[in-house]
C-alpha cells in the first residue's frame, strides 16, 4: 500500500507527458500519453501513485492529516515552464503603442532611445525593493495561469555591477515566488550608450570580466546573445559564447528574430541548448537545428506584438526541430499567461494542441535544463494545474483558459472544492 499525503481525484483526463524521447520532435510532439478517469497521489512533494481511479483506494491509503482534492471532472497538466522570459525589469513602455501603431520598427524605436534602451534606463534607476516588487508579482501572476518554471533573463542593466545585481535578485524571487526560476545571463542584449560606437570594447568586458564573475559565482545556468543586425553580429556573439561555453555555461541565441542574421547557423554550429525567435529563420537553417538536436523557442505572442511576421512553430517542426515555448514576457511583448501562448502557438502557430502542449512542457523543461519538470509520472515533482476543461487538446482551443487548482511540489497554491480525506 503506498501512504500519501495528497490525493487528487475526479480527473477526466491527467496528460501525463511521461512517453517518448526529451526533447520530443516530429511526431513525437503530438504524444501527450493521456489517461482517462485517473487520479495521483502525492508524497513529499513528488507523485507517487498515478492511475485510474477505481484503482485508487485499493492501492493507496492518506497518511493522518492528509487531504484528498477534488478535480471537479477537469483535466490535469504539468505545470508550464516558461522557457524565455525577460520578467525582471522596470518601468513599461505603454508610450511606445503610438509609433508601433504608425510602422515604427523596433530597431527604429530604438535608435531614437526607446525601447530596450529606456528600459535599461528605468531598471538601472530602480532600487533592489522596487524591481523585487514588480517582478514579484508578475511572476505571481505568471503561477495563477499554470506556469511553475521559468526561465529568467537579465539584461536590463548592460554594466557589469547592474547584471550581476539583476542575476542575483534571480535567487530571491525564486524564494519569495517558490518557483523554480533559472537565471540566464543576457549581458549583451544591446550595446550600452556608455559604449556607443565601441561594441567590440563592450564584448571584450562582458567575456574578459563579467562571464567569469557570472560563472565563478553560479549566478547564471545559460548564456544568450542577441544576434541581430544593431546590436551583435554573428562574430560577437559568438565570441562571447564561446567564452561562455568554457566557462560551463550553456548557450542560448536570440536568432534572426528580425532578418535571417546567421544566429541561427550559429545555434547550430555550436550545439547551443535552444535559439529563440527564428522569425525570419529560413527552411535551410531550420534543418540545421534538427539535425544539430537546437531545441527551436518560439514565441508566438512576441510575432503579433513586434513582427509582421507569423510563428514559425509548424515549420520548425515540419523540419524536425524540438519546439519550446514561452511568453518572451517583457516591456515590448508583456504576456505572463501561458495558456494565452499555447492557444496562439495553435490558431497562429498552426501546431496542434497536443504539439503546443509538449512544447510548453517537457520541451520547454529541457530547453532551460529541468530535465525533472515537464511531465506528471511518479518519482518527479508534483508541478501539476488542472484546468476545468474536458480535455487537454481545449487548452489549444481556449485563449482564455484558466486553472482552478494549482499544485507546486505537490503544495496546493489555488485549488476549489476541498473534500474530506477518505479511510
Amino acid at each position: 500500500m503506498i501512504r500519501a499525503e495528497l490525493v487528487v481525484g475526479d480527473l477526466a483526463e491527467v496528460a501525463t507527458l511521461a512517453e517518448g524521447p526529451v526533447p520530443r520532435s516530429a511526431a513525437s510532439m503530438a504524444e501527450v500519453a493521456a489517461l482517462q478517469g485517473a487520479a495521483l497521489a502525492i508524497d513529499a512533494g513528488r507523485v507517487v501513485w498515478l492511475g485510474p481511479e477505481r484503482r485508487l483506494r485499493r492501492e493507496v491509503r492518506l497518511r493522518a492529516g492528509g487531504r484528498r482534492l477534488s478535480g471537479d471532472g477537469g483535466t490535469a497538466v504539468p505545470g508550464f515552464v516558461d522557457a524565455h522570459s525577460h520578467v525582471l525589469f522596470a518601468g513599461d513602455r505603454a508610450d511606445e503603442l503610438p509609433l508601433k501603431a504608425a510602422g515604427a520598427s523596433y530597431a527604429e524605436i530604438a535608435r531614437q532611445g526607446g525601447g530596450l534602451l529606456s528600459t535599461v534606463r528605468a531598471t538601472r534607476r530602480a532600487t533592489d525593493r522596487e524591481l523585487l516588487e514588480q517582478t514579484t508579482a508578475r511572476l505571481e501572476r505568471m503561477a495563477a495561469s499554470g506556469t511553475t518554471a521559468v526561465e529568467v533573463k537579465s539584461g536590463y542593466a548592460l554594466e557589469h555591477a547592474g547584471e550581476l545585481r539583476l542575476l542575483r535578485l534571480v535567487r530571491t524571487l525564486a524564494r519569495r515566488t517558490g518557483l523554480r526560476l533559472v537565471p540566464t545571463y543576457l549581458g549583451a542584449h544591446a550595446v550600452p550608450p556608455e559604449f556607443r560606437g565601441r561594441a567590440d570594447a563592450y564584448v571584450r568586458e562582458i567575456v574578459r570580466r563579467t562571464l567569469p564573475e557570472v560563472a565563478g559565482r553560479r549566478l547564471a545556468r545559460y548564456c544568450d546573445v542577441f544576434c541581430e543586425p544593431g546590436f551583435f553580429s554573428v562574430r560577437q556573439a559568438e565570441r562571447i559564447l564561446v567564452a561562455a561555453a568554457r566557462l560551463g555555461l550553456g548557450l542560448k541565441i536570440h536568432a534572426d528574430e528580425f532578418v535571417a542574421s546567421g544566429g541561427a547557423r550559429l545555434a547550430a554550429r555550436l550545439g547551443a541548448t535552444s535559439a529563440d525567435h527564428l522569425l525570419a529563420a529560413g527552411a535551410g537553417d531550420r534543418r540545421r537545428l534538427a539535425r544539430a538536436g537546437v531545441t527551436a523557442v518560439v514565441l508566438p505572442l512576441t510575432a503579433f506584438a513586434s513582427s509582421s511576421r507569423r510563428s514559425p512553430a509548424r515549420e520548425l517542426v515540419d523540419a524536425g526541430a524540438p519546439v519550446a515555448l514561452g511568453t518572451d514576457c517583457s516591456p515590448n511583448t508583456w504576456v505572463e499567461e501561458m495558456p494565452g501562448v499555447l492557444a496562439a502557438a495553435v490558431h497562429a502557430g498552426r501546431l496542434t494542441p497536443a504539439e503546443a502542449l509538449t512544447a510548453a512542457t517537457v520541451n520547454a523543461a529541457h530547453a532551460v535544463g529541468l530535465e525533472d519538470a515537464g511531465t506528471i509520472e511518479v518519482g518527479r515533482p508534483a508541478d501539476v494545474a488542472v484546468f476545468p476543461l474536458r480535455s487537454a487538446s481545449e487548452l489549444g482551443y481556449r485563449f482564455d483558459a484558466r486553472p482552478s487548482l494549482i499544485l507546486r511540489q505537490g503544495k496546493p497554491i489555488s485549488r476549489r472544492n476541498s473534500v474530506s480525506m477518505f479511510k
